[in-house]
Order: C-alpha cells, then structure tokens, then sequence
C-alpha cells in the first residue's frame, strides 16, 4: 500500500540522506512534507495528512515530544530517527513505531517501513469490517473522519453543501466538513428522501416546511435555512409532495 510521509530533522542533509533512501529502497513512499523545527514539522503535518513520520528528537526551540504533545489525535505512526539511545524508553511511552539510530542503517530503515505499513493495513481491514457492519444498521451512515469514523442517524441530517472536493453537513447546532464530495452523499443516501434541489445541495425532504415559488423557487428548512432550487431540480422536488 501507498504511504504518505514527512520528514522533521533540523539538518537539511539528515532530511536529503532519508528522502534518497526511501525512495532507493522503500517502494510506494511519498514524501508528503518536510520540516526543520517543531513549528514547520506541524505545519507540515497538517498540510498532508501523513500516514508516517520520521522525527528526530533534538530540535531547534522545542524536541520531538513538544511536536506530539500538540498533536494528541493523531492518524499517523512515528518513526523516532535519533542519534541519542537515550531517547529510547520515551520514543516507546510516545508510542512510536519504530526507534532510528543515526548513521540510518538500511535494513533497519526497510524493516521500520514496513512495520508501519502492515500496521496501516491492519487498521484499514478494521475499519472496512466496521463499515460494512455499520452500514448494514437501518438509518445510519458512517462519516469519515481524520482519526477514524463517526456513525450518524440520518434523521440528523438537515441539509449538505458542496466545498469543492468536500461536502459540508449541517445538523442541528452543528456542521462538520467531510473529505467527500456532494456526488459521493446523493449517492449514500438515495433510499431514503434527499433531495438534490441544486448543484451545492443536498436537502432531508424532512425538514423541509415551505416551497417559494419561482423561476426554480426555494425551499425553507424548519431551521429557518432557504435554499434556492435550481429550475432543473424543480420537477423532482415537487414530486416527493404530490
């Protein structure tokens, strides 16, 4: 399987001896992101949503556990890359996957690479086996999230909104934003009364309590909320209230 990764050393050199041995000796890892210092090394997390980083441990105005104390729910596994031996016992309380030593013997860096990636195919039959259990459950859906899922009714659902490649979903006092596109939910939900009343929408024919009539019209939401109708989408919202 495919791996994301970031690099976070402060020695530019370190991170280039690294980049050449992944990319010489470890198949389907793509460096994602890099980082010189606590502050870049979180940037660059975020920015790519890794499945794996290699970290050293002394860094300029912070280490290494500074870096995973501001990441609590964190997805991806780390590889400590260190020349200390020292920093052993606290790489494993941070719960790395693996421990470096520095100069990067190549069977270790191989044997460190594929120990996580057995991990992230472990985690994935998981979360598949969970899925399908989930979605065989009447009136749920399974929304992805960074660190996992989260199980919805789909009676909670008001209405969906189109963000390029991801959707937002509001509920009542809530919304979350989803890595998914609009085409990806019309499709999970087309058994029960959705409505695609527009490009951007997706909208719980449930909640619907008002049509203003128009050229495509509107629709006002019991949350108050009015969504335009594209004239397109017209004749089959109208259908759910014939």
């Amino acid at each position: 399987m495919e791996l994301k990764a970031v690099l976070i050393d402060d020695e530019a050199q370190s991170r280039e001896i690294l980049r050449n041995y992944l990319g010489k000796y470890c198949e389907n890892v793509t460096i994602a992101g890099e980082g010189a210092n606590v502050q870049e090394g979180l940037e660059a997390i975020r920015q790519a949503d890794p499945d794996l980083i290699f970290l050293d441990v002394e860094m300029p105005f912070g280490n290494a556990f500074d870096l995973l104390d501001q990441l609590p729910d964190r997805n991806f596994e780390t590889v400590f890359v260190t020349a200390y031996q020292q920093y052993a016992i606290d790489a494993l309380n941070s719960h790395a996957a693996y421990y470096l030593m520095k100069p990067i013997a190549i069977d270790d860096l191989i044997a460190a690479v594929n120990h996580v990636r057995e991990i992230k195919a472990q985690e994935a039959r998981l979360h598949d086996r969970v899925l399908k259990a989930v979605n065989r459950v009447e009136g749920k859906i399974t929304i992805p999230q960074m660190d996992g899922f989260e199980v919805l009714d789909i009676s909670q659902i008001l209405y969906c909104k189109a963000d390029d490649n991801y959707t937002e979903i509001y509920l009542n006092g809530r919304k979350l934003l989803v890595s998914k596109t609009l085409r990806y939910f019309e499709e999970a939900l087309q058994e029960f009364p959705f409505a695609r009343v527009h490009k951007s929408y997706l909208v719980n024919v449930g909640e619907i309590v008002r049509y203003r009539r128009g050229k495509g019209g509107s629709v006002v939401l019991a949350s108050g909320v009015e969504i335009q109708v594209a004239p397109s989408r017209k004749k089959q919202l109208l259908s759910y209230f014939e």
